[in-house]
């Protein structure tokens, strides 16, 4: 079958749409339809009218459409539709667009309908696919809203069967529509108690009724029969955990519990109703074939929906959409835990903001460690600082208090310009054990490296990311420009960077030498016949962090000073790099060079480094595609920098690619204030 969207009718398509607020409320709406050239608000330009759904707020546009002898587009939610609700302003990543009715109208065809008939035409791979899809769903528990908390809420309910009644919204047009009335709630909460004798037997309400902004049909009658209501935000697989069976009207939550292997009672006549694999209250005579399970997926979840991937705006696969909102969801889950922050500058706030965000929770910050923790105490939080910032003795605080504290830092693909010029971080890393650059203690990312068990999937996107790297000239930082380098043909040449002499990753992570000048100096003595390039760290360049070292004093030991060059071109011209703790060493390793440390970066100790110092708890053999793997997909936190969402390291790579700059006012801005805090400083001291 083919399962591609429709083709334009006439060659420039335009659509008529009469509700403002559809496109206001979709702004890639456009994504979803490609078959539209735009969206007109005069009829007589129209090729066609778009409505949302068959809801009473569409009449007009549908008896505009009928009048005028134009196609009717009838726009709806996909059943992914997003991380949090709609009406909370989140856009969707699926919407349906049928023309021949809508997938909730059980009182006229479908696309969708049309689509389940003809389903015994889907090919094995397709079925496949289906399969494979449904899998996933329930591995990462995945619904068409996604932001409430996945958590056990069944006690043991030993040999007494446990029924779920499914609520909805009052009004739903799926009610209407499907068949069904107010009156088909209490039948259905009736049979329910009537049909399993001595079960317990729980009310779920809908979402939106949870969230207040809409009311249901059952909250009273369940009250008075006296049955549980779960009438709090609750992950939908976590609801159908625990049960044996599953009545609805017309509710998605059915399908669900399909998808869980769950019997489902109808009494209404929703998309997956009438084709055996329910047991019906009603008839629909048009559905008169029996469907497999993945027959009707297939249908209704990968052929009828269209989805867009939210950061290239195109269309894409239900594939592409369950792998952006299981990060999603797990990201929204682990920011759940409310965050106090500690020690983090004001002009890092707001993007800090960004990557703590959850749907139910908002960061708050703080200057105190003390106010720290004692905020997070009482809001049964964490307290998360800056790494670079963090106070002494604040951990034995957080200990005797029973806060937990975790530690912030860049990450390692971090922006398109320095942090010392007030460049937002598009990539942090947050650390519930220690911090990546102190080997004195463990950290997250030493635990992943030396305990996970790589899967060959996630080793295949790690070697991708490598020649992605390589090719793109991508660093931390990446500035810098494509200076020309005349270096000696026939001798090694050996790289050592430069670093921030009061770093952290210096003064935790190197045991004896820990200055630029003692580094070149240890180069020098183990690679006597090397040439010798010393790069200064870009921090350092500016002026804005210790570690300069005068050109006389590097020219001891160095064969040349190359100052404001990309390291990603220099490192394709070396054979070595010799450092203390610098991501350079680690940037090194992915284009296969060799590698000499002198302190204990996160790096070393895996074997694929030549080492002055061991970590004793690094015990195991990586490969750098498990490296690779380890630091910079399970590790880090990444944000778009264009859409400002969760998104992984090849979106913020691509960004970089295409030219992202952040604006430059914001550095002006800073820039200035730094100036006039050095003035300040300058004044004082005279």
């Amino acid at each position: 079958m083919n399962h591609s969207p429709p083709s334009p009718r006439p060659a420039a398509y335009k659509a008529l749409c009469l509700q403002p607020g559809i496109p206001k409320k979709n702004p890639n709406l456009l994504a979803f339809l490609p078959e539209i050239a735009g969206i007109v608000m005069s009829a007589p330009e129209a090729d066609a009218v778009i409505g949302w759904g068959r809801k009473q707020t569409s009449a007009k546009a549908i008896s505009t459409a009928t009048s005028r002898q134009l196609p009717y587009l009838a726009l709806e939610d996909g059943f992914l539709r997003s991380l949090g609700l709609g009406f909370a302003g989140e856009p969707p990543l699926s919407l349906v667009v049928d023309r021949t009715g809508i997938y909730y109208d059980a009182t006229t065809p479908s696309d969708l309908e049309n689509l389940i008939i003809q389903g015994d035409r889907f090919s094995p791979s397709e079925l496949a696919r289906a399969r494979h899809a449904m899998a996933a769903l329930r591995q990462y528990r995945l619904s068409k809203y996604n932001s409430a908390p996945d958590r056990e809420i069944w006690a043991p309910k030993g040999e007494t069967k446990r029924i779920l009644v499914v609520d909805q919204t009052f009004g739903d047009a799926s009610i209407e529509f499907g068949m069904a009335s107010p009156d088909s709630f209490t039948a259905m909460l009736e049979a329910a108690i009537a049909e399993n004798p001595g079960a317990e037997v729980v009310v779920k309400t809908h979402p939106d009724v949870v969230a207040g902004k809409k009311r249901g049909y059952l909250t009273r009658q369940a009250q008075e029969r006296g049955c549980r209501l779960i009438a709090e935000a609750v992950n939908p697989w976590s609801v159908l955990d625990g049960v044996d069976k599953v009545y609805v009207v017309t509710s998605q939550l059915g399908f669900e519990a399909l998808m869980a292997g769950i019997p489902v009672r109808c009494f209404g006549m929703p998309f997956y109703a009438g084709w055996g694999l329910t047991e019906d209250e009603l008839i629909c005579p048009r559905r008169t074939v029996k469907r497999s399970l993945e027959e009707v997926f297939a249908a209704a979840y990968i052929a009828y929906p269209r989805y867009v991937d939210p950061f290239t705006n195109q269309l894409t696969s239900i594939e592409r959409i369950i792998e952006i909102l299981a990060a999603w969801k797990q990201r929204n889950e682990l920011n759940s835990i409310p965050a106090i922050g500690l020690g983090i500058s004001r002009w890092k706030r707001q993007q800090v903001g960004r990557f703590l965000y959850s749907t139910s929770t908002t960061p708050k910050f703080v200057r105190s460690p003390h106010r720290a923790l004692k905020a997070a105490k009482r809001i049964k939080g964490r307290v998360i600082v800056w790494a670079a910032k963090e106070p002494e003795g604040l951990q034995a605080e957080a200990d005797r208090l029973g806060v937990p504290l975790w530690r912030m830092e860049d990450g390692f693909v971090r922006s398109v310009g320095l942090g010392a010029e007030f460049t937002p971080a598009y990539s942090l890393v947050l650390d519930s054990r220690g911090m990546y650059f102190d080997p004195r203690q463990p950290s997250d990312l030493e635990h992943i490296l030396q305990t996970t068990e790589f899967d060959p999937a996630l080793l295949r996107r790690a070697r991708a990311l490598i020649d992605t790297i390589v090719s793109r000239g991508i660093s931390k930082y990446n500035v810098g420009a494509a200076t020309p380098l005349d270096l000696p043909k026939g001798q090694r040449i050996v790289l050592v960077p430069g670093q921030v002499e009061d770093d952290q990753s210096v003064q935790k992570g190197c045991p004896d030498i820990r200055s630029n000048h003692a580094l070149l100096k240890a180069a020098r003595q183990a690679e006597p016949d090397a040439f010798i390039l010393f790069k200064p760290h870009p921090d350092v360049e500016s002026g804005l962090r210790k570690g300069a070292v005068s050109r006389e004093a590097a020219l001891e030991y160095a064969d040349i000073v190359v100052s404001n060059a990309a390291i990603s071109a220099i490192l394709p011209r070396i054979d070595a790099v010799h450092t203390m703790t610098s991501l350079v060493g680690f940037e090194a390793l992915l284009r296969n060079r060799e590698v000499f440390t002198y302190g204990i970066p996160f790096y070393a100790g895996w074997g694929l480094t030549k080492d002055r110092h061991r970590c004793e708890r690094r015990t195991r053999i990586l490969t750098i595609e498990q490296l690779v793997a380890g630091t910079l997909l399970l590790y880090p936190i990444y944000i778009d920098p264009v859409t400002k969402r969760f998104c992984d390291v090849e979106t913020v790579i691509q960004r970089f690619s295409d030219g992202y700059r952040d604006p430059p006012s914001t550095g002006k801005l800073y820039r200035r204030m730094l100036g006039r805090l050095l003035k300040r400083l300058t004044a004082r001291q005279q």
